[in-house]
Order: structure tokens, then C-alpha cells, then sequence
């Protein structure tokens, strides 16, 4: 186990599919964030594609779909847990190529969103998948928990990210077989 740690510590190539990554991932989040900060926050929604996408400013302090707002050290503490793990993970991967760059999509997410719970409080959204596409009546009736918009969540790229890095590694779970295990030296007969 020792001995793999190191190998993937002084792998370029392992490092760079984690780190790089990571970084792409990170510094697409904070432009997205500055340009709608810059271009969105006092002016309004902006229709990208018409009943599909649309950008809209928001500031989210609570985690996924709004909840726990204004746990902010709560979230930072799980973000830095979530950092720990994620270089446990990448550290003790192997050469598993494609699960490095798994981890590094989901170290991107994680980062964008501490980042801003750190230096702001909140976290900056602005994507709105399907705005305006409601449910009909009818499923309302039989579903009554469900809000009134089919999606009325706004995310951001990090939160991309983490979504998109998580339904990998899912799939990546489902296909990957693990590598066999080493098999014990037989005990002589007495």
C-alpha cells in the first residue's frame, strides 16, 4: 500500500490527470462565477437557449438545493473532510487512469464551492436548467411534495462538476473490476 502511495505521489502522469484537472476544472468555476457576478448580478436573467438554459444570479448559503442554509462551518468542515478523502483516494488509486480523472473532476467541484463559502460566505450560482417548465396538475395532486417548477434549482459549473464526477464514478463502480487478491502462500501438510 505504501509502495503505491509513493508511485502515484511520483507519477507525472498520475498527478497530472488529478491535478490538472482539478485545476481546468477550478479556474472554469471562478470565471463562470466572476463573469456572472460582473454581467448577471444587477441585471437580471439572461435566456441562453429560450426554455432550456438560462443565466441567473444567486447567492446560496446553504448546500445542494438550498438546504441547511447558514450552516456555512458545517459545509467547510464536510469540504475539507471531502479534500482529505479525495487525495486518500487518488493516492491509493493504482494506475486506474480514468478514476484519477474522476477525482479530479470531483476535487474541481469541491474546491470551487469551499472557496467561495470561504472568501464570500455563500456560493455564487447562476446556471438554470428548464426555467419555466412546471409540473402538470395532475402529478402536483399525486405528488404534493414536489415544488410546483420540474427544476427550480440554480448550480454552478463546480456543482457541474461534483454531479458529473459522482454519476462516473458510479458507472466507472459498476464496470471497474477490482484487481484480484494476492493469494496466500499455501501451508505445508503435515
Amino acid at each position: 500500500m505504501a509502495q503505491s502511495v509513493a508511485a502515484n505521489l511520483r507519477s507525472p502522469a498520475a498527478l497530472a490527470r488529478f491535478f490538472a484537472v482539478s485545476i481546468v476544472g477550478f479556474s472554469l468555476d471562478l470565471w463562470t462565477k466572476s463573469l456572472a457576478v460582473s454581467n448577471l448580478k444587477n441585471a437580471g436573467p439572461m435566456n441562453s437557449i429560450p426554455g432550456w438554459i438560462q443565466f441567473e444570479y444567486t447567492e446560496n448559503h446553504g448546500a445542494v438545493f438550498g438546504i441547511a442554509q447558514g450552516q456555512r462551518w458545517i459545509f467547510l468542515l464536510v469540504s475539507v473532510g471531502a479534500l482529505i478523502f479525495l487525495t486518500y483516494l487518488f493516492c491509493t488509486s493504482g494506475v486506474r487512469r480514468f478514476y484519477q480523472f474522476i477525482l479530479g473532476l470531483l476535487l474541481a467541484g469541491v474546491l470551487g464551492n469551499l472557496y467561495d463559502r470561504i472568501f464570500f460566505g455563500y456560493v455564487r450560482d447562476m446556471i438554470h436548467a428548464l426555467p419555466g417548465w412546471h409540473w402538470p396538475g395532475w402529478v402536483l395532486h399525486v405528488l404534493p411534495f414536489l415544488p410546483a417548477e420540474v427544476f427550480p434549482w440554480i448550480f454552478n459549473v463546480a456543482d457541474t462538476l461534483l454531479c458529473a464526477g459522482v454519476g462516473l464514478l458510479l458507472i466507472y463502480s459498476f464496470i471497474h473490476s477490482p484487481p484480484p487478491e494476492p493469494k496466500a502462500a499455501a501451508e505445508p501438510v503435515a
